[in-house]
């Protein structure tokens, strides 16, 4: 989104994370580092005042918060583990980044789109088969979760001009979430996570205007509307 120009603020829960996040992207003052806990009501009250005080409006959100199931088993692409063998502390904290974080950013952000008329919201999800996988509570369910969430948006916003949608890769994807010590034949079947790049500039640009409540799967993106 930098690369097209946008003026991006990232979040995340530590300073030092975010800053080297920041760092990497290396956009110059179109990139802004912001320590928040998408969990926590007040930290998002407060890193949503300073974000529009910095950029003086928010015309994109893109609630792509989570923890995966690395937290629960960090073994999980080779050893899955049943359910019950799941701490009931790990299946909240879960929960509680990957689906109240959606709630509570756009319920956020949300009232300040209303005021000038237009906005988008991108969801970003996984596969469908993932969410029903064996061996993948509580990261599967909280997807299914928060794709729940995102048509209820939709259908809430619709009529507004806000544009809610689902961007989702459409496989496993090289990322933090996913276990280093995988088999090198499954790693080599992963995607790169630039993959999200085109689809996301599309979704957050004029020519996506009026697309919403779409499930979009980055794999298949050619770069017009869904079909």
């Amino acid at each position: 989104m930098a690369d097209c120009g946008a003026r991006v603020v990232l979040t995340g829960r530590t300073e030092q994370r975010v800053r080297d996040a920041s760092t990497r992207i290396a956009r110059g003052d179109r990139v802004t580092g912001l320590v928040m806990d998408v969990r926590d009501e007040q930290s998002v009250g407060e890193g949503v005042d300073h974000m529009l005080s910095a950029l003086g409006g928010v015309d994109v959100l893109v609630n792509n918060a989570g923890i995966g199931m690395r937290t629960v088993n960090p073994d999980f692409m080779t050893d899955a583990k049943a359910f019950w063998h799941v701490s009931p502390d790990g299946f909240s904290d879960l929960f509680a980044t990957n689906v109240l974080g959606y709630f509570l950013v756009a319920r956020a952000v949300v009232p300040h789109m209303l005021d000038v008329g237009h906005g988008k919201i991108v969801n970003i999800s996984i596969n469908e088969t993932t969410m029903r996988r064996k061996g993948f509570a509580p990261y599967g369910p909280s997807r299914a979760a928060t794709d729940a969430l995102s048509h209820i948006m939709a259908d809430d916003l619709a009529g507004t001009g806000i544009d809610v949608n689902l961007l989702l890769p459409g496989g496993a994807t090289k990322t933090g979430m996913t276990p280093d010590l995988a088999p090198r034949d499954m790693q080599a079947t992963w995607l790169d996570p630039a993959i999200m790049g085109p689809p996301i500039c599309w979704l957050a640009s004029r020519a996506s205007d009026g697309i919403t409540d779409q499930r979009i799967v980055a794999k298949d993106f050619t770069g017009g509307r869904p079909v």
